[in-house]
């Protein structure tokens, strides 16, 4: 656990590199304020000492003393203000730096990552733990500097006005590192755990929000809030507990700053009283000092005990977003990997294998070979591995071994944007960004025209509900459509590819969320569009694909029919069973 730890803390410094002349900065305003701190109870002594007796107090010493004092205090302050700012500026771009990297990672991930974890988990830890993080590290970099310093700075004069006293000091203060120590060790796995559960928490917020009209419509609002009830208390649990004993740090470093005080006011004054001769000159105003120097010794443990509970959170969350940023992205395009340009469209795997999990067999020896310009349905029982080819053609997934061919290039020797360019994607799950109209249907070409945009969702009958809208084309929608309706939606999706028109189209389940009417005539529009294209049509209602140039059947991961409709029902097999079975009555 602590090579653990120190490994993160050595990543953190690797990260404030980039800021070295912001570091100086901060370490310049650090010691102006430091200094200035130190200076101000040597003044205080010199006022004591200004002050004999009756009739003997020298006002004009005292005067100019309290000047000084004053003109310190306002440099001090200065000093202060700059370092908090300076710090700000390198928690912050720190903060956005590693922000960037965790999500550019999120980009080149793998989608088996992405399936295998909750979104709101993910999204937990480049938010809520990057807040956490920025937190700890601000407290750090506000407090650490000066309360080091401030040490050091201290015990230095305590050593030069009486080094006797100064030596009982750095007797008991082992006791108050040693106390901090032994807390902080131990709330760094509560932390950490406290995290955990977080990113629990916000991956079944953002499920339950998502599918809001799901859980409402099999009444399961009851259950989801004993379950949030359930990982809530277990967070307000492992909160408690590790806020409780980060807390311990204040009060006990506090204990043995009390005896520090304690032993410096009572040997200096047993040495003014027996006047204990000394090999310096001591006297009350410089035990005023010492006293002082003691508070200010002592102080800065206090903050630092808070400073590495803080830590001990940053560090914990820090991990986290280092897991994430460390997850091993996709694997990259090949160095002489060329550009996918123009296409004729002819596809073809050889000898594909391809299993999600190592110990489950999905994709055995597949063979396809598919000609430019034909229409391949792929149909099957949910669970055949249908989508799977789809995420196998656009190099979502790798396969486990043989390949993929386009143009009889092979689609690993090709750059993966230039392939999945070339190819136009409708899926049965919508994916509308927010923003307007205009902007989700210019999605694959931001530079489209008007005019463009406006043909294109004609073609794809989007049109004409687009024009009933408030704002028509320029209407804003959120997310998830706002509310635009599953069909409209899909409508969207499908003017997008017609405002791309590639060489080569996937169309998984493109019209199930359309009613029948429109669905005709987005068939209608599909032909036109499918026209020289290589087109891939993943179906469950067999009615769509009855013109296709060939049909798979899928089962278990292998084509065990393929051809004609007319064919495949002549053969009275397997297809034709699932072709009758949607028309029996």
């Amino acid at each position: 656990m602590a090579d653990r730890q120190k490994i993160i803390i050595k990543r953190i410094l690797k990260q404030l590199k980039g800021y070295k002349i912001w570091l100086v900065l901060t370490v310049i305003c650090a010691l102006v304020s430091v200094a200035g701190m130190l200076a101000v109870p040597v003044f205080f002594g010199k006022i004591v000492n200004n002050i004999v007796g009756a009739g003997e107090v020298y006002f004009d010493s005292i005067f100019n003393n309290f000047i000084i004092i004053g003109a310190m205090i306002a440099v001090t302050s200065i000093a202060q203000w700059l370092m908090n700012v300076v710090n700000n500026h390198i928690t912050y771009n720190v903060v956005k730096d590693i922000r960037e990297e965790a999500f550019s990672h999120i980009q080149e991930l793998p989608l088996k990552y992405i399936d295998s974890h909750s979104y709101g988990d993910i999204v937990s830890r480049n938010i809520a733990d990057v807040d956490q993080f920025a937190d700890g590290l601000l407290m750090g970099f506000t407090q650490l500097f000066t309360g080091v310093l401030t040490i050091a700075g201290t015990l230095v004069l305590m050593l030069v006005i009486n080094w006797v006293i100064a030596l009982i000091v750095v007797v008991i203060t082992p006791l108050s590192l040693f106390v901090a120590k032994y807390i902080a060790t131990r709330t760094y796995t509560l932390f950490k755990k406290t995290s955990e559960i977080r990113g629990e928490q916000t991956a079944f917020i953002d499920e339950m929000v998502g599918n809001l009209k799901v859980v409402k419509a099999f009444n399961r609002e009851d259950e989801n809030i004993e379950k949030f009830d359930e990982i809530n208390l277990r967070l307000t649990k492992a909160s408690l507990k590790s806020i409780f004993y980060s807390s311990l740090t204040n009060p006990s470093t506090r204990f043995v700053n009390a005896l520090v005080y304690a032993a410096v006011a009572l040997s200096g004054a047993l040495m003014l009283v027996f006047n204990t001769p000394l090999p310096v000159v001591f006297n009350i105003g410089l035990l005023t000092s010492l006293l002082s120097y003691a508070n200010q010794y002592t102080k800065p443990f206090n903050e630092i005990s808070g400073v590495v509970t803080e830590l001990q959170n940053a560090t914990a969350c820090a991990r986290r977003i280092y897991e994430l940023i460390d997850e091993i992205p996709q694997v990259p395009d090949c160095e002489d990997a060329t550009e996918l340009k123009e296409v004729e469209g002819n596809v073809e795997f050889r000898n594909v294998y391809f299993s999600y999990a190592t110990d489950k067999k999905l994709i055995e020896n597949l063979n396809i070979s598919a000609q430019a310009g034909q229409r391949i349905a792929i149909v099957g029982p949910t669970g055949c591995g249908k989508t799977t080819l789809i995420n196998l053609l656009m190099r979502f997934y790798d396969v486990t071994d043989g390949e993929i061919r386009v143009d009889d290039k092979n689609i690993y020797d090709v750059t993966r944007k230039s392939l999945r360019q070339k190819y136009g994607m409708v899926l049965q799950e919508t994916w509308l960004k927010s923003g307007t109209i205009r902007e989700n249907i210019a999605i694959g070409k931001p530079d489209a025209t008007d005019e463009e945009i406006i043909n294109a969702s004609k073609a794809s009958y989007a049109h004409n509900f687009i024009n009933q809208l408030a704002d028509g084309y320029d209407t804003v929608i959120s997310e998830d459509g706002g509310n635009l309706s599953q069909g409209q939606k899909q409508l969207l999706c499908i003017a997008r590819i017609m405002l791309c028109l590639p060489p080569m189209l996937i169309l998984d389940e493109a019209t199930s969320s359309i009613d029948t009417r429109t669905e005709i005539k987005i068939q209608q529009a599909f032909a036109k569009l499918m026209k020289g294209r290589t087109s891939f049509i993943v179906a469950h209602r067999l009615s769509t694909i009855r013109e296709a140039d060939i049909i798979l059947v899928m089962n278990n991961g292998n084509i065990i029919e393929q051809g004609s409709h007319e064919e495949l029902l002549a053969q009275n097999g397997f297809y034709s069973k699932l072709y009758n079975s949607q028309f029996a009555i």
